[in-house]
């Protein structure tokens, strides 16, 4: 089976999984949203994955997110995506108050997800039983997104220190445009040479320094 975007193949995948759930007498709620995407500590956060109430939905769905720059090698990449997800849907069948206590616990162990319950890991048994499960689903439309690359905002634009020049001697200094607004051209430092000439179509404008910069 081939999908479109990521929502549907984790929704197919969960849909799967879904018969692990009800063998442990935890079935999954009715209402539930997956999607690829930043937790709510962002990019900068921890969290490989989330679990929102349903009471905090509008319309009442747990709302699960996994987020997008995880690291793994891409043909593992689907089992991974697939643990995570089973992690969130272990919340959202408990309830988000049990948090990682003994019920989360039972049915984490259950799935074949092992170690820290606050950060499970796919264990044999859950490999096992998510084979044919990905079989089903297909290819997973998701690739790794690289957050450290160069960022998509755009750039700020850097100050530049404007050159004034004595119009006598040749004298030149460089300041930024804010003290050319607000206190007017420098005074050429010989006697009687008065205030320095700015040139607004002066080409020779430097970037500030690093310690003038913000």
């Amino acid at each position: 089976m081939t999908h479109d975007n990521r929502e549907s193949w984790l929704n197919r995948v969960a849909a799967g999984m879904a018969p692990l759930f009800e063998a442990l007498e935890a079935p999954l709620p009715d209402r539930v949203r997956v999607a690829i995407g930043f937790t709510s500590a962002g990019a900068k956060g921890k969290a490989i994955g989330e679990c929102w109430d349903n009471r905090l939905s509008a319309d009442g769905h747990f709302e699960i997110f996994i987020r997008p720059d995880l690291a793994h090698a891409p043909d593992a990449m689907p089992a991974q995506i697939a643990a995570i997800l089973a992690h969130e849907l272990v919340h959202a069948a408990v309830g988000i108050p049990a948090g990682h206590g003994k019920a989360f616990k039972r049915v984490a162990l259950g799935l074949g997800l092992v170690g820290p319950m606050r950060a499970t890991t796919p264990g044999d048994a859950f490999l096992a039983a998510i084979v044919p499960i990905l079989d089903v689903a297909g290819p997973l439309p998701h690739a790794r997104l690289d957050t450290d690359g160069e960022s998509t905002a755009p750039k700020k634009q850097k100050p530049r220190m404007l050159k004034c020049e004595c119009v006598t001697c040749g004298y030149t200094v460089r300041t930024a445009r804010k003290w050319l607004e607000e206190a007017g051209a420098p005074l050429c430092p010989i006697e009687d040479h008065g205030a320095m000439r700015h040139d607004p179509l002066d080409e020779d404008d430097d970037p500030a320094p690093e310690s003038e910069r913000p």
